[in-house]
């Protein structure tokens, strides 16, 4: 198949951030792309071919999109497998599959593969109600403090929350959840592994990720992880293993944590380019959304190695600001050599949306954290006052 300057078309099911980069990819190879997102004002909409405004968990929407397409891939999970599942029975390419996302949606079948294949996690508890869960914890069968997790629909810190006490639950939605150990942890680290449908397979460099305490989001990321090398070695090992039980066709996210005894726990996995591969835009020499595109069309992948130090700062609404957004000092960043910034095209802020994200990269990785701290500092994102 004639993949560039062609009639072959691309679609992508989401239109937010992740997709406006992969497009970017698309765009130097001149390759078609269709986009299908529910909000009208999505950033992908100004740089695809062909944009339609849908609910991705609409199996109708969903079906009649891809029927447009040759091969379909999404920057989200949270789409309807039953179209996608049609769709590849009817001829269409679906990367990564319906198989590898049936895995990967419900958290409680993800974290049931991982204890079948010997996969180092947190212990947890799988319950189909609240009630379940409070049943548990009056039988001391659960105990305080534990990670509640929802199954379905967790997004972006979201769907998680850290129960230390009875009074927690209150504030709990009823539904399927884990309850999951709370493990004291040294550091959070992430792999990313990239598969073609040939079976080659690399992986990037292991990253630290620093939460921010109040959002439950990823501040920075720091490639390379100021880890030692044996213990890169055995997240690196880890991933892998992890991805011959999802068997994903594309990017595949391992998120980890390092205990303080220098074990490696998976926590959870994303099918799709993740926030802690952003850095790769300026710092790898091939990008995490490059590589998706070269696996999803299976073509050969591309060099994963890191050309320089690279941390990623991610932008997000500040606290008390909601309305049409003003990035503040960006002038003042733009000055500091090795800095890129990437605004997403969301019109709207709220407190802690992603709104963009900060590159920075030095050869030097204490030069390139310090920076890094300068920028957080002094952008904000904020709205248009009256």
């Amino acid at each position: 198949m004639n993949y560039f300057s062609s009639d072959f078309k691309l679609g992508i099911l989401g239109g937010g951030q992740l997709g406006k980069m992969m497009l970017a990819e698309t765009r130097k190879l001149d390759i078609q792309t269709y986009v299908l997102d529910p909000s009208a004002d999505a950033p992908c909409k100004i740089a695809c071919n062909k944009f339609v405004e849908g609910n991705l968990m609409d199996f109708e929407t969903v079906y009649q999109f891809g029927k447009q397409v040759d091969i379909l891939t999404f920057e989200i999970e949270l789409v309807n497998i039953d179209a996608l599942e049609k769709l590849e029975f009817e001829g269409v390419q679906v990367y990564p599959t319906p198989k590898t996302l049936r895995k990967i949606q419900n958290k409680g079948v993800q974290k049931n593969l991982y204890k079948t294949n010997n996969i180092p996690t947190a212990d947890f508890g799988l319950f189909l109600h609240l009630d379940d869960l409070k049943i548990s914890i009056e039988d001391r069968k659960t105990t305080f403090p534990f990670v509640w997790k929802c199954t379905e629909f967790g997004y972006d810190g979201y769907g998680v929350k850290i129960i230390r006490e009875a009074s927690d639950l209150n504030e709990l939605p009823d539904g399927e959840c884990i309850a999951e150990q709370l493990i004291p942890f040294k550091n959070e680290l992430a792999v990313i592994v990239v598969r073609n449908l040939s079976g080659e397979t690399k992986t990037y460099p292991v990253v630290e990720m620093e939460f921010h305490p109040e959002a439950n989001q990823v501040e920075y990321v720091i490639c390379p992880a100021r880890i030692e090398a044996k213990v890169a070695q055995k997240a690196t090992e880890i991933a892998l293993k992890v991805a011959e039980v999802f068997e994903p066709v594309g990017l595949l996210a391992v998120e980890m944590f390092q205990t303080n005894d220098g074990e490696i726990i998976v926590n959870e996995v994303a099918p799709r380019p993740h926030n802690s591969g952003h850095y790769s835009i300026e710092a790898s020499y091939t990008s995490q959304f490059e590589n998706h595109l070269r696996a999803i069309l299976n073509l050969p992948l591309g060099n994963t190695e890191s050309k320089v130090a690279g941390i990623m700062v991610n932008l997000v609404g500040e606290a008390g600001f909601s309305g049409n957004v003003v990035y503040e000092n960006i002038n003042e960043i733009l000055n500091i050599e090795g800095v890129t910034p990437h605004i997403y095209g969301k019109r709207q802020t709220r407190p802690f949306r992603k709104m963009g994200h900060v590159t920075i990269v030095n050869e030097n990785m204490q030069e390139a954290r310090k920076i890094a701290e300068q920028v957080k500092n002094t952008i904000r994102v904020v709205c248009v006052r009256d």
